[in-house]
């Protein structure tokens, strides 16, 4: 019994491996670092070995020369590298409408580690970046994410040049997409933090023997509370849908 196509075959599950893996250790949702490093290895194990079928015939011989398998496994961890980075980008733009709604209610102290990004964060930024994972699960938005894994073949076909020109124009938008996706899902809480403390001001020159500030604060939480409550539904709207547009970028 012959075994000539062992060799081969490895070949191709390490360098499907290397992009998939890539991209299950970035991409949100599927990746997320609370998540059990094995749980996340075992799963992108499992999805190479459900990809490797379908990509398969997209792989070349392997190439007989060491350097030449390094510069293809670096290649394919760089396509994951970047798409897996690009997904994750699209949630620091609830990181930034976390840290300006704090700001604006009063909340700014209160921080803890969001497990979504791994770094310390305003606990309303958290408390965004679990919802919205939660609700990509709800929503089978999940599937773009495994759509965008099959598709990478497409956009980035195994042994190609890498568009380097093209990959830094998307970074960059989506960079900016992100950042100002943050600032319009906090704009109605900058709006009433600027009449808030326009209001406090205007009281502090009426009654100048009052600390109106220290007064006033449990009114900010408890009306930010209560904005946040009202608005949340419209604001994870707009998230997902931004997330879903983004997404589709990288799909053929």
């Amino acid at each position: 019994m012959s075994l000539d196509f062992a060799p081969h075959t490895a070949y191709v599950f390490m360098l499907v491996f290397s992009r998939i893996g890539t991209m299950i250790m970035l991409m949100p949702a599927l990746g997320e670092v609370s998540v059990s490093s094995r749980i996340r290895l075992t799963f992108a194990l499992v999805m190479t070995a459900v990809m490797m079928p379908l990509v398969q015939s997209e792989y070349g011989a392997m190439s007989p020369n060491l350097p030449s398998v390094a510069w293809a496994i670096i290649s394919e961890m760089l396509v994951g590298f970047f798409i897996g980075t690009m997904s994750r980008l699209i949630m620091s733009g609830l990181q930034v409408a976390g840290t300006i709604i704090a700001f604006q209610t009063g909340l700014a102290f209160a921080q803890n580690v969001d497990p979504t990004q791994g770094v310390q964060s305003a606990l309303v930024g958290s408390f965004l970046s679990m919802l919205a994972v939660t609700m990509i699960f709800a929503t089978d938005l999940h599937f773009l994410l495994i759509g965008a894994m099959r598709d990478s073949y497409v956009l980035f076909h195994p042994g190609d040049v890498l568009p380097l020109g093209d990959i830094v124009e998307t970074a960059i938008n989506i960079v900016a997409g992100s950042f100002r996706l943050g600032v319009q899902v906090a704009s109605p809480f900058l709006v009433f933090g600027l009449i808030f403390y326009l209001a406090l001001g205007i009281l502090s020159k009426l009654m100048p023997q009052v600390q109106i500030f220290f007064v006033a604060m449990p009114a900010n939480i408890l009306i930010g509370f209560a904005l946040l409550s009202v608005l949340m539904g419209g604001l994870m709207t707009w998230f997902l849908t931004y997330f879903e547009e983004t997404i589709t970028l990288f799909l053929a």
